[in-house]
């Protein structure tokens, strides 16, 4: 009897292999239904814009020109600047403006004061996003619902509000998750973008000149032989480009190789064919300039084209909103926003997240923007300041990633940070001129976000400071105990504490008024590394201080959430054991209180003071039962 052969390493390698290409298919499936949604659905609007914009005439020499500067747009910002180096500027897999800037917060501490201004460059870039998420869903998903005014003509007053509807719908199934979002939402996008590329494609087939665009001299030419018309359109350009900062916020949801997959494999291709073939249909009638999108598909076409743009543009909506539950919580991780609840959508993808209170607030300022502006044309005013700002930006951070992380040399930074410059500098001079039509707004809600993130990390600095001049070296509070006894109680009190080594104002509060001591107290403080997510080994550091008190620190990620219990739970020491259901958890509630001690100005108190009372509670932030919860109220002026 002869043994049976068992499977080569080749073949063992090779199931697990095409269970990872499943996994990886699945995963570029689902990023092209949240992440290019935005950028997938410029098509709608922004060769019109390019036009409309500065007043442009529709000729042959300005239609190859602008479809020139679109074409390049697309290479240079998207698929080199982003996809092949920003997408590598990363902190352990998480992206945005806010990731790289905590690599600056939590770098060499020598260099933190020259760094300062970055790092408020940085948050202000971070506030700015959030304009953008108000605004990407109302433009988008008008411009696609205004398409019944080409099909349906009698629809035209119902537009707005047919919009709304959807965007409340939209905002109200948030909850589900991108995970089940990206995969609902994932198979429309592949559909349309095969229908955008076949739309293109009959036009491209009719007038193939068009494809002389891709020469890189037609927009030369085009901007040296009208220069202030080409300056005015690179406003409309720009806007084939906005969604790229929402795609790099949104990294940490699905990785960068199904991003980097679904770009190059189909996005691009497809918004390329598209946009050429707009070119094609006004280089044989300038008049369809008006809608040249639509005006791509027979007029048999354009009702079921409107409904599959509706449902795309409902998908474009959903990359600004990932991106700011991401940034949220990044922000609320590192000290810059108060605590808000945050749900987890995902078992297995812990990076994908929802936050209701940025939910709501998105969609109400959404649906606001929609009868405020009426129009996706008015909307587009607005649309790109806040961008455009972003992408300068992350240019000027990405500089300091690449001499301090990729240890590149100045000259080589340099000159790739000035290439990226040029671009960036161009489009923002561009949309500076929408201010008055409405590019104040994206820049108005950057500064309101970025005076309350500012204004909550001074406060949250100026709070601790208070308390630690009030607090007692916990050393010296336990020799205090062992010279006079105090009576000691059965069970376990878990104080939360922010400042290690220092006695927790609530257990002086508790002793002074109960008199009494639990016989085992363990004081726990919570630190957030410059990394997004710590492997549990190396999460907690014990410290038995004696006489039952221990001093336990726990490290998360900024990417991560605290679970105080469980955290307790899973320490094995031969010193320290922990039973929930003897546990009795102290929580200190801060009432701050303005006052004319020097720290912020007045206003400035008031609001953190505002901000503070509506945090979300340190026991249901940190996953405390509260059952189990006493909270010790303490007044502190700042």
């Amino acid at each position: 009897m002869t043994d049976r052969p068992s499977a080569s390493p080749a073949s063992r390698r090779g199931g697990s292999t095409n269970r990872n290409h499943g996994g990886l298919a699945l995963l570029t499936l689902s990023a092209l239904g949240v992440v290019y949604g935005d950028i997938g659905t410029s098509p709608l609007y922004a060769f019109r814009e390019a036009f409309k914009v500065g007043g442009l005439d529709v000729t042959e020499q300005s239609i190859l020109g602008v479809l020139s500067l679109i074409f390049w747009s697309l290479v240079l910002v998207v698929s080199i600047k982003y996809l092949l180096f920003v997408l590598r500027a990363d902190n352990d897999g998480e992206g945005g403006i806010l990731a790289l800037t905590s690599l600056l917060i939590h770098s060499d501490q020598s260099k933190l004061n020259s760094r300062f201004v970055m790092i408020a460059v940085g948050v202000f870039g971070t506030a700015l996003l959030y304009g953008d998420g108000m605004i990407t869903p109302a433009i988008s998903v008008l411009s696609a619902v205004e398409g019944l005014e080409v099909a349906v003509p009698a629809l035209e007053s119902w537009v707005l509000l047919i919009a709304s509807a959807i965007l409340v719908a939209l905002f109200a199934n948030q909850h589900r998750g991108t995970a089940t979002l990206g995969s609902f939402f994932g198979p429309i996008m592949v559909l349309w973008f095969a229908i955008i590329s076949v739309l293109g494609l009959i036009q491209i087939v009719s007038n193939p000149s068009v494809l002389a665009a891709i020469n890189p001299f037609a927009a030369l030419t085009f901007a040296f032989e009208q220069p202030g018309f080409a300056f005015l359109s690179l406003g409309g350009v720009f806007l084939v480009v906005t969604g790229t900062e929402a795609l790099y916020a949104d990294m940490g949801h699905f990785g960068p190789t199904p991003i980097k997959l679904g770009w190059f494999g189909l996005v691009f291709p497809a918004l390329t064919i598209n946009y050429f073939g707009q070119g094609a249909l006004l280089l044989q009638d300038p008049a369809a300039i008006e809608n040249p999108f639509y005006g791509l598909a027979p007029s048999w076409g354009v009702l079921p084209l409107v409904v599959l743009a509706t449902a795309a543009t409902v998908i474009a909506s959903q990359a600004l909103i990932s991106g700011a539950y991401s940034l949220t919580s990044q922000a609320i991780q590192l000290g810059y926003l108060p605590r808000q609840r945050i749900h987890h959508t995902s078992s297995t993808r812990s990076g994908q997240i929802y936050v209701s209170g940025i939910n709501w607030m998105l969609m109400i300022s959404s649906v606001a923007l929609v009868f405020a502006f009426r129009s996706s044309s008015n909307l587009a005013g607005a649309y790109g300041v806040g961008v455009a700002t972003m992408m300068v930006i992350t240019t000027m951070l990405l500089y300091v990633i690449m001499r301090d992380r990729w240890q590149w040399s100045n000259g080589k930074a340099v000159s790739l940070t000035a290439l990226f410059l040029i671009f960036d500098v161009l489009f923002f001079a561009a949309n500076i001129t929408k201010i008055p039509a409405g590019g104040w707004f994206p820049l108005a809600v950057g500064i309101l976000g970025f005076t309350l993130m500012t204004t909550w990390k001074r406060g949250r600095n100026l709070l601790a400071a208070r308390l630690e001049r009030s607090e007692l070296p916990i050393q010296r509070f336990i020799e205090s105990i062992i010279e006079n006894p105090q009576q000691r109680v059965t069970g376990t009190a878990v104080y939360l504490h922010p400042v290690g080594g220092a006695t927790p104002t609530s257990l002086l509060t508790n002793l002074r008024h109960h008199e009494v001591l639990h016989e085992r107290i363990v004081l726990v403080t919570l630190e957030v590394s410059n990394r997004p997510r710590l492997p549990e080994a190396g999460r907690t550091k014990l410290i038995p201080l004696g006489e039952g008190f221990f001093q336990i620190v726990l490290t998360y990620g900024f990417m991560e959430h605290a679970h105080v219990p469980e955290a307790l739970h899973n320490i094995v020491s031969r010193n320290f054991s922990f039973d929930e259901t003897h546990a009795t958890y102290f929580v200190g509630k801060e009432t701050v209180l303005p006052s004319a001690v020097p720290g912020m100005k007045l206003w400035r108190e008031h609001l953190y003071a505002f901000m503070h009372r509506n945090a979300e509670s340190a026991a249901l932030s940190f996953g405390l039962p509260p059952e189990r919860v006493v909270e010790v109220g303490i007044q502190v002026p700042i």
